[in-house]
């Protein structure tokens, strides 16, 4: 049932019920975790509507996107997990030194016990159930804080997953900010958080309090870099293509392009052009979350010191705004400074692959980092002399639907990685078993040392 959260004293209660189910080890069974996949992935199918129906009122958004964005995404991760839960469960073997001669010894993964998933507004369905699967396929006991700002999102997950789930082992929190702190200060195994940096630090300064592990998944300005040896019909088309879904409000959304100067016009004519085809059929305006982002949004289009040349207008009710493109802003403008997270592209122009680079790592470490060349020696580069979370070459922000891949950040985009098994060994415990037989039990091992047991010891450790 729905949990709006207030008084600590239900946190404690719905705490603790998770963590009796826990401890009677019913979520350890590998039949369990399938069981709770085969379930979620029902769900998904099942209540396809339902959750449409929530994202249009929470996001204004479109069938086709809700269900490319938050149910073919999440089904898909829940289905890979699926598939080979029993094989990431094995224990592994490994290895002895010779002064551990004769033995065994191996690792196997056990369940934290209960993870917090503090969940985002943008893709409120995919980035609070596929932490979930993570969680999940792990064995943990979960208890999920939607995001207060996709109301509709929430109360739909707060009905349907104790409905479809176990509803000893998964809480959904309703509220504000005070919940999640209520929740870490009452004691979880992990928290799972998927925000911003300026938030994440509050949450990280609260599960310091109990030393709980975190997962940060954040953002930042993920660039892309398309130069001469790209296509650049391709490369407009899919830059296109990714920043408008969501209205531009995704974590892994290109921030800002580089492109070689010279293709700089040729560059902003078919993205402009693409823009214009793929709205063709839809307003011109782009729905985002509130007025208070659109605000932000309109204060980056202010004094950015470039060119605008698409869009720029925005509505009031519904809070939206036309996609748009900006030409050579000044580097230290807002929009070139902050997270943009909207449907707005500033286009610079750089005189090389050299200064691209440059200007990237001068800035913090992105989530994503996308390359548009056909150059394998280009590519070989930027690998090399870049950091970021992810990169896409010849494409933006679809590594995030490779389940085989981990995803995650590096310095101000986040901290750990998560899906596929990459998501099921983060929420589990690597378990160091050394198993050694009674026989034989050597003397010599044990004090008093002579001169010379002390050196055939230093010789045998």
């Amino acid at each position: 049932m729905s949990r709006t959260v207030g008084d600590p004293t239900i946190v404690e209660s719905e705490l603790a019920r998770l963590r009796r189910t826990f401890d009677g080890g019913r979520t350890r069974g590998l039949a369990w975790r399938l069981a709770q996949l085969a379930a979620l992935i029902r769900l998904l199918d099942e209540e396809t509507e339902r959750i449409v129906s929530a994202l249009a009122a929470d996001l204004g958004r479109g069938r086709h996107e809700s269900w490319l964005g938050d149910i073919a995404s999440t089904r898909g991760e829940a289905e890979y997990a699926r598939r080979r839960l029993r094989s990431w469960m094995r224990r592994r073997h490994t290895g002895l030194p010779l002064s551990m001669m004769p033995g065994r010894a191996f690792y196997q993964y056990e369940p934290l016990g209960t993870v917090l998933v503090i969940a985002p507004w943008n893709y409120p369905f995919y980035l609070s159930l596929g932490p979930m699967i993570a969680a999940l396929a792990a064995g943990n006991t979960v208890i999920l804080k939607p995001s207060e700002h996709a109301p509709s999102s929430a109360a739909t997950m707060a009905e349907l997953l104790p409905r479809y789930l176990d509803p000893d082992a998964i809480a959904v929190v309703e509220g504000a900010a005070s919940v999640t702190q209520a929740v870490i200060a009452q004691g979880v195994d992990h928290v799972f958080f998927t925000s911003g940096p300026e938030i994440a630090t509050h949450v990280m300064r609260a599960a310091a309090e109990s030393l709980t592990p975190v997962t940060l998944e954040l953002g930042g300005k993920s660039p892309a870099i398309v130069t001469g040896e790209a296509d650049l019909d391709v490369a407009a088309r899919r830059l296109a293509w990714v920043k408008l879904l969501n209205s531009g409000q995704t974590c892994i959304a290109p921030d800002y392009v580089l492109v070689q100067e010279d293709l700089r016009e040729p560059l902003l004519d078919r993205l402009v052009s693409v823009v214009t085809e793929f709205r063709s059929e839809e307003t011109s305006m782009q729905r985002v979350i509130d007025s208070r982002h659109l605000g932000r949004l309109e204060r980056l289009l202010d004094g950015h010191g470039g060119r605008v040349v698409l869009g720029g207008s925005v509505l009031d009710d519904p809070p939206s705004i036309a996609p748009t493109i900006v030409a050579d802003p000044d580097p230290s403008s807002a929009l070139m400074q902050e997270e943009i997270f909207g449907p707005i592209l500033p286009v610079l122009g750089v005189p090389s692959l050299d200064v691209a680079i440059a200007f990237v790592t001068a800035r913090p470490k992105p989530l994503g980092l996308y390359l548009f060349s056909g150059s394998a020696r280009e590519r070989e580069r930027v690998l090399a002399e870049t950091s970021s979370g992810g990169v896409v070459v010849n494409h933006a922000a679809m590594h995030c639907l490779v389940p085989h891949l981990p995803f995650g950040g590096v310095g101000r985009s986040g901290m750990g990685a998560y899906h596929g098994k990459w998501g099921f060994a983060a929420l589990s415990h690597r378990k160091a078993v050394l198993s050694k037989p009674e026989r034989p039990d050597p003397r010599f091992v044990y004090p008093p040392y002579t001169p010379r047991v002390e050196r055939l010891l230093r010789r045998l450790f």
